[in-house]
């Protein structure tokens, strides 16, 4: 089981990672010289976003400095990577025209599949139309008791309609608390997305709050309660999920997990506990 909390300020502040209401696409922003310690930071930052799988994933290089293209390499194997996930992520690359970069990767990418655009909003709107045809629902709900209820309910409603009863539960369960997380400290507006992505269903909760959400790995008594139960929600969610995290938004965050059906075990000799 993986568990991801997004990107810590004490990286390289010279890779950001930005990802919208539903967690879909991905936006990676480049600047600065490309020397050994951007490299191995964006090396870091690429597995950890291409580990918490979105549709799509553009990487903007328009503030990178590499007149002699040498991150050329880097784009290349990021490429592989993402066409080998299952599903696979769709990468589209931003590089200004006038750039050397943008030449080599224009060369590289027609025999590799590798778009580049001159815009960002070239690169979205190409990549909106990349993307697989994927069952979608959404709601919006204010930061009420019963905003909960209704999110499960989505996601009962969507597990039906798509075939997969199994998720049902699981599926409800995890949507509940990251509703309810949202409600206590966001306290904005809540944009519920429910998906189904490979063999499970993407679960995505954005509201206005920039504050992480926090996994207290260990519960903690407090003076009157024998443990405090702030936190307990992701700790929830952590053990249900195949995968979950976070990403920061134009206008607050998005969290979002991943329910996957139980794989069937093997049938075999036994090789004795993990």
């Amino acid at each position: 089981m993986s568990v991801s909390t997004a990107y810590p300020q004490a990286e390289d502040e010279r890779v950001l990672i930005e990802g919208d209401v539903d967690a879909a696409v991905a936006l990676m922003t480049v600047r600065g010289a490309w020397d050994r310690p951007l490299r191995q930071a964006v090396t870091t930052r690429l597995h950890k976003c291409l580990a918490e799988h979105p549709e799509a994933l553009i990487v903007d290089l328009t503030e990178l400095q590499d007149p002699s293209s040498s991150s050329a390499p880097t784009w290349v194997n990021a490429q592989r990577a993402a066409r080998e996930r299952q599903p696979a992520v769709v990468l589209a690359m931003c590089i200004p025209p006038l750039l050397p970069l943008a030449d080599r990767m224009q060369r590289l990418g027609a025999q590799r599949f590798l778009p580049v655009y001159a815009k960002v909003r070239q690169a979205r709107v190409a990549v909106a139309g990349r993307m697989p045809l994927t069952e979608r629902v959404t709601m919006t709900l204010p930061p009420e008791p019963e905003s909960p209820s209704l999110a499960r309910n989505l996601v009962g409603d969507a597990c039906l309609a798509w075939g997969v009863p199994d998720l049902l539960f699981p599926g409800r369960l995890v949507m509940s608390e990251l509703v309810t997380n949202a409600i206590e400290h966001a306290r904005t507006s809540i944009g519920v997305v429910v998906s189904l992505r490979g063999g499970g269903i993407h679960l995505s909760v954005s509201d206005g709050a920039a504050a992480p959400p926090v996994l207290i790995k260990q519960a903690r008594p407090l003076r009157g309660r024998p443990l405090d139960e702030r936190g307990q929600g992701m700790r929830l969610v952590a053990a249900t999920t195949a995968a979950w995290g976070w990403l920061p938004t134009r206008t607050g965050k998005v969290v979002w997990a991943t329910v996957q059906e139980p794989r069937s075990p093997v049938a075999g000799p036994s090789t004795g506990p993990r």
